[in-house]
């Protein structure tokens, strides 16, 4: 395009006015160079590439629970898949049993504070003054030919040296047998697993997860990702098939990952019976094992064994819980391309609220978070009661939330479905759409908890559920401690995590979907995310690329501010001015000060700007085009049609101001003189040019009488005093002080 320098220079003059006098801050470029770069592995679009690889591992366990000691012991038989175009040499395994070692101390302690006054639990959690024998006890790793392999232990990561190196697209299969002592949840800060013991009738409850040598992920990435376990970010895994057999006490319910391989062996009769009632059922739980059963079996304490036989598929992970305190109901759930048994498992203090509420949350869960994304492809999905906790694996979690003497209050019952409904969702975030939790915790926490909210508002309307309001106490808080979103999970503070990594995740995802793009385009793309990476290994950029992709909405604006850094949003509403096009027969007051185009202030100069409408519109003298200012166009308006259009109009002109950082769409509520309203919205691209201040031009039909921005709340703006015109006062601290004084 060719532009002579006579229009280049009145382009200029003409658009120089009011041009943005601060900095530029680049928020609408792209952010090509703060995400890795697309390749033949992970596309630009957000999709797996041609060459995209993963590696597998495939296991057989045998483990055994000694309940008298509290130690757990095992077998495994790993074969591990080297799909890579690498050729390796060692293997990174995990050992999250040593977190918990003393000589670890938690990598430098979550909690490390003294106070004057502190409880002997957090005493224990910071000085470890009661010692336990935390950790593995390997007692051999060896290779397919029955050989010792040379293993050097580095914390929570174990490197086993291969005596040859595993050739890309071969297997090697590796034995390790170990065992460890079982830890009391109560001992430990963040204690994913481990027992509960409960007094009263001396028995316990054990949660039995990263039990196991696990292999570590090779990817395209990183490599291998042997990030050591710190407790706050949790888990890198690969898929696989799993086939594990389980020895407990006789008396024990046992609760798993996978499919139940040996009922016959391990239920009575009338339990198998049960079973089978429960896979007709679809409207309400069948009980397996009663609660006058369950009370019995803690009375017996069996000293005989049974084993548990469960097999999965495509898992990136096994956990199980065991005890013969359990209670344990079930009923299906059809999805339109899988039935799925839902379970629950709880002791007689999880009564009666768990019989109740917890296998009918799982249902809920599961159909949202289907018809959001994909269908539960697993056969069962278990919710198992325990204190403190909201913990996820593959087809099992782990779920706190308990009454007291049968009782609890509604708050407290909102907080237990909502943990359920959460841990339930995390089946497929992480658990199927597999990001790096150890990396970045908002991946899968803040996505699940987008679909966790979505679940409890659509069919728990009566309890609170997070909207951008949620997050605004985060948003205003102190930049000096505020951390982004895109920071690493280890990085983030304790206590600022859960509002970084789950509620500001998934008030952007609700913004997203609810005022920038639209429900059903966002929808679709998020679908389509959740089915490009199922049973991979998404990174953020493959997310961020895709709902691009799949929506054709430029959004690095969004993910630039949201995602990248710790600016809020705060937009000031600094003036309306309201004018008409002047007429030769109205009776528009003043009509000899129309040349001038600035509302008069009360008794103030003409250059003041007006506090409210009761000065009326001011008058704009609309003139004829010159010639020149049509340039080689022979063509030319109709204005007497332009101003027959604007006879009798209102015209305001909407100064909006960027306090906080963060560019949003602009909402605008008119208030008018009648009583009725109408909105405006504008897109966020408004802001590309000037990204501190916009000004914006509306012709309305009635007189305004009061204008607000974002009259919905739905962009999370932190100060709401600013949004109106004619500006809301609001009293002072000193004033409300004094008011107080007075009225006492």
């Amino acid at each position: 395009m060719r532009i002579s320098i006579s229009l280049l220079f009145s382009l200029f003059l003409l658009f120089n006015i009011g041009a943005q006098t601060q900095p530029w801050q680049g928020k609408f470029e792209p952010i090509d160079n703060m995400i890795s770069p697309p390749n033949t592995y992970r596309t630009a679009s957000g999709a797996p590439g041609k060459d995209y690889w993963q590696q597998r591992a495939d296991y057989k366990i045998k483990a055994e629970l000694d309940e008298a000691n509290n130690t757990l012991s095992g077998e495994e038989t790993i074969t591990y898949y080297n799909n890579s175009p690498d050729d390796l040499s060692y293997l990174w395994i995990q050992l999250e049993q040593n977190v918990n070692k003393k000589g670890n101390e938690d990598f430098g302690s979550i909690n490390n504070n003294i106070t004057d006054g502190m409880s002997a639990r957090q005493m224990q959690f910071l000085t470890r003054a009661i010692n336990f024998p935390a950790g593995y006890t390997i007692k051999y790793v060896k290779d397919e030919g029955d050989n010792n392999l040379k293993t050097m232990v580095n914390n929570t990561m174990m490197k086993v040296k291969l005596n040859q190196p595993l050739k890309s697209g071969e297997s090697t299969v590796l034995s390790i047998a170990w065992s460890y002592h079982i830890t009391d949840r109560s001992m430990y800060l963040l204690s994913r697993e481990g027992y509960e013991y409960f007094p009263e009738d001396d028995n316990t409850v054990y949660l039995i997860a990263h039990w196991f040598p696990r292999m570590a992920v090779y990817n395209d990435t990183e490599g291998w990702q042997n990030q050591q376990f710190q407790k706050l970010g949790e888990f890198a895994l690969e898929f696989g098939d799993y086939e594990v057999e389980i020895t407990v006490p006789s008396d024990h319910a046992v609760a798993s990952t996978g499919a139940l391989q040996n009922p016959e062996s391990v239920l009575t009769k009338k339990q198998r019976n049960r079973l089978k009632e429960a896979e007709k059922s679809f409207d309400k739980p069948v009980m397996i094992i009663t609660k006058e059963e369950a009370l019995i079996n803690e009375k017996e304490k069996s000293n005989k064994k049974k084993t548990w036989k469960f097999k999965a598929e495509n898992v990136r992970d096994f956990a199980f819980a065991s005890s013969r305190k359990f209670l344990w109901d079930a009923q299906n759930v059809k999805l339109p391309t899988n039935t799925v048994m839902a379970m629950s498992f709880y002791p007689k203090e999880g009564l009666p609220v768990w019989k109740e509420e917890s296998t009918k949350a799982i249902m809920h869960a599961l159909e949202v978070y289907s018809e959001a994304t994909f269908d539960y492809p697993y056969p069962v999905c278990i919710s198992v009661n325990t204190s403190n906790i909201g913990m996820e694996f593959p087809m099992i979690s782990f779920n706190g939330g308990r009454p007291k003497n049968g009782k609890m209050s509604n708050g407290a019952k909102a907080g237990m479905i909502g943990t359920i409904i959460h841990e339930v969702g995390h089946n497929w975030f992480p658990m199927i759409i597999s990001s790096d939790e150890r990396k970045w915790m908002w991946m899968d926490e803040g996505l699940n908890t987008f679909l966790h909210q979505r679940t409890v508002a659509e069919r728990y309307p009566d309890f609170n559920s997070t909207t951008p309001n949620s997050i605004v106490p985060f948003m205003s808080g102190d930049k000096n401690i505020l951390r982004p979103i895109m920071t690493t999970s280890d990085s983030e503070l304790m206590s600022q995590f859960g509002a970084n990594f789950y509620l500001k995740p998934t008030v952007g995802l609700q913004m997203l979907r609810n005022s920038i793009i639209g429900k059903e385009l966002f929808d679709e793309a998020f679908k389509e995310y959740a089915n490009r990476w199922k049973y991979k290994h998404p990174n953020p950029g493959d997310l961020f690329r895709t709902l691009e992709d799949a929506t054709a909405v430029d959004l690095d604006w969004f993910y630039r501010g949201w995602f990248f850094t710790t600016d809020n949003v705060d937009m000031e509403l600094s003036d309306v001015k309201w004018f008409k096009v002047y007429e030769e027969h109205s009776n528009i007051e003043d009509q000899n000060q129309s040349a001038k185009l600035k509302i008069e202030a009360d008794g103030k100069s003409t250059e003041a700007s007006a506090k409210d409408f009761s000065n009326g519109p001011k008058t704009i003298n609309m003139t004829s085009t010159p010639d020149a200012s049509y340039g080689g166009f022979l063509s030319r308006l109709d204005e007497s049609e332009v101003r027959k259009q604007l006879s009798g109009k209102n015209i305001y002109e909407v100064t909006i101001k960027n306090k906080g950082g963060l560019v949003m769409p602009v909402t605008i509520e008119w208030v008018f003189a009648d009583g009725t309203k109408a909105i405006d919205r504008l897109p966020a691209e408004i802001w590309r040019r000037n990204e501190y201040e916009i000004k914006h031009t509306f012709v309305k039909e009635k007189e305004v009488s009061k204008v607000n921005l974002d009259p919905n709340f739905e962009f999370a703006d932190t100060n709401t005093k600013n949004n109106s015109f004619p500006k809301v006062e609001t009293a002072s601290d000193f004033e409300k002080f004094k008011n107080k004084q007075s009225g006492n």
